[in-house]
């Protein structure tokens, strides 16, 4: 399957909310399959709908354990319940290419989504799986791990991934 191409931050689309899927058909399979192509291809493990141009409330996610590819496909996904305990790990993005910043988010997270066919699931997520959920999340939402920061920081790590895009031809 063919990768689709990564939009850069910033870009408006990432502060646009995107819009429930309604249709569960063949097109909605190719751009899922698309979008782990995409995640395969950038070596990330999440990537939103919006992160390849599409305002469709899709994620897909592979932490790939051990070298395991196991890619899982969340639609229309919902946080229904957090931990009050929270965590902190280095959260980075393929469309903000250089930087990173420790963020902290809820420990532990419970998930309700679609799969492909449009069947509603349940998912228990903690851990580093609940970060990287609630990250991807935040994309369809139009919200990025740079708006968790402080005013002063985020616009510092705008300036550095702006200057690393440049100067690797992105920009």
């Amino acid at each position: 399957m063919t990768p689709l191409p990564l939009i850069y931050g910033p870009d408006p689309i990432f502060s646009q909310i995107a819009l429930p899927v309604t249709s569960f058909d063949t097109d909605l399979a190719t751009l899922t399959q698309r979008m782990i192509a995409t995640l395969y291809q950038e070596q990330a493990v999440g990537l939103g709908a919006n992160m390849v141009g599409s305002l469709q409330r899709i994620i897909v996610i592979d932490l790939q354990d051990n070298g395991n590819r196991t890619p899982q496909i969340f639609i229309n996904p919902k946080i229904t319940g957090k931990s009050a305990e929270t965590q902190c790990f280095e959260e980075g993005s393929v469309c903000f290419p250089g930087i990173s910043a420790e963020i902290t988010r809820a420990k532990s997270l419970t998930l309700t989504y679609q799969d492909i066919r449009g069947q509603i699931l349940t998912l228990e997520a903690d851990g580093y799986l609940a970060t990287v959920i609630q990250h991807e999340l935040d994309y369809l939402d139009g919200v990025i791990f740079l708006d968790h920061l402080s005013t002063i920081k985020r616009k510092m790590l705008l300036r550095k991934t702006q200057k690393f895009q440049k100067q690797q031809g992105r920009a």
